[in-house]
């Protein structure tokens, strides 16, 4: 039996939750060709923005400076967080920031050679469970929690 759909202050509630404890989300960037690219990496969560890190040559990397637009996902099919938004290079980061993002995935990307690290600013975040939950799934738009 399928749950009831949860309030939208629940699905804010549950999504800011996730994004705190989750380590891990699907990034996907895409090329000026349009190629995709999909990579599974470690973000950390500021209340504002992701943030997270990757080989400087990698697709994802080249996609982020040169277009900066960004999808990730974090979840499974069956409760997922979809974000939109856009990143820049998070060139001027503290040790404080840097420390967080290490303990909470694990990895130390100042212990790397050329691991920029990149800031991602939702616009859009959707959340959903069910079916039931499609029709109101939308929780940020243009930047702006609606609750």
């Amino acid at each position: 039996m399928t749950a009831p759909p949860r309030p939208l202050a629940q699905r804010i509630q549950d999504t800011r939750r996730r994004l705190d404890e989750d380590v891990d989300a699907w990034v996907a960037t895409a090329d000026r060709a349009g190629t995709p690219y999909l990579v599974p990496l470690s973000f950390l969560w500021d209340d504002e923005t992701l943030l997270i890190s990757t080989a400087a040559g990698n697709p994802t990397a080249r996609n982020l400076r040169d277009g900066g637009q960004v999808r990730l996902t974090i979840g499974t099919t069956r409760d997922v967080v979809l974000i939109e938004g856009s990143a820049v290079v998070a060139d001027a980061l503290t040790d404080e920031v840097a420390d967080a993002f290490a303990v909470k995935t694990g990895f130390d990307p100042r212990k790397q050679r050329n691991y920029p690290y990149f800031r991602i600013r939702p616009e859009l975040i959707q959340a959903w469970r069910e079916v039931n939950e499609l029709a109101a799934r939308e929780l940020m738009v243009d930047g702006v929690w609606l609750a």
